[in-house]
Parts: C-alpha cells; structure tokens; sequence
C-alpha cells in the first residue's frame, strides 16, 4: 500500500499488551544492531496519528495487525514480518523466504495466530514501558 507519508526511520506498530507482539519486537532488536527500527504501540497516540494520516483503521479496529511504514510505503500482517526478516542477518533471514507466498495464503496464518494469540500467548494488562536503554526507540 502506497502512503504520502514519509517516515524515516521505518516505524513498525504493534499490539503493546500482547506478549507475542512483544516477544517479537524484542527479537527485532536484538537482531537489528544499527537501531534502524523505531516502534510504537497501537495503543499509542502516536500510532493512532500515522495511521489517521495514512487513511488506515484506527489502531483500536485493527489491533490485530501489524504495520511497518518504510519511506513512502505501508506494509500490513504478514507483509510487515517478511519486509522486516529481509533486514535480518543471514542466520534469521531464510523467514523472508515465504514472502514468496502469495499474501492470500501468509495472511491466512498471520489472521489465525492474530485472532488466538492472547489465548496462546498471553496478553500484559498496559502496555510494557521500555527500558531507558531502548526508550529512545519508542515513540509516543
């Protein structure tokens, strides 16, 4: 999805009291040593900013998805991971491999583990504040 919003650096959203989101956001930044990713929750108001300007749900209707906006373009669900592996290191990067896929079918898992993942995984009940080391990669 094309956006008239450019965001530097790239921006990803994510459920902020879902313990597999934030499970994942912690992987991204230990695999991302350049600090090249900037995140937020979507219960932020931050989040809610972006994506009103980018004519996207409001984060409290699609709090189930994950967003990456990267220059001038979003990306959603499954999209999001895959663009985000292509950014990691040789040894976690064979995830951007089912980026081949045609979203149809990625989407499809993406929307079942999306809908279970509090079940499975557990959900905090605010969202976690980062430690003052990372504070710097949290936007409000």
């Amino acid at each position: 999805m094309d956006s008239t919003t450019k965001i530097d650096p790239p921006v990803l959203l994510f459920d902020g009291v879902c313990n597999l989101c934030i499970g994942a956001v912690n992987f991204i930044i230990d695999q991302d040593a350049l600090n090249h990713y900037k995140f937020a929750s979507l219960q932020s108001q931050f989040a809610q900013k972006i994506l009103l300007r980018n004519n996207l749900p409001a984060a409290s209707l699609e709090m189930n998805t994950l967003y990456l906006f990267v220059d001038h373009q979003v990306f959603q669900k499954s999209t999001a991971v895959f663009k985000v592996a292509e950014s990691f290191s040789w040894k976690w990067r064979w995830i951007y491999v089912f980026g081949f896929l045609p979203s149809v079918i990625t989407d499809y898992f993406y929307d079942l583990i999306a809908k279970n993942r509090y079940l499975w995984f557990g959900r905090q009940k605010k969202c976690k504040i980062p430690t003052p080391e990372l504070a710097q990669r949290f936007l409000d």
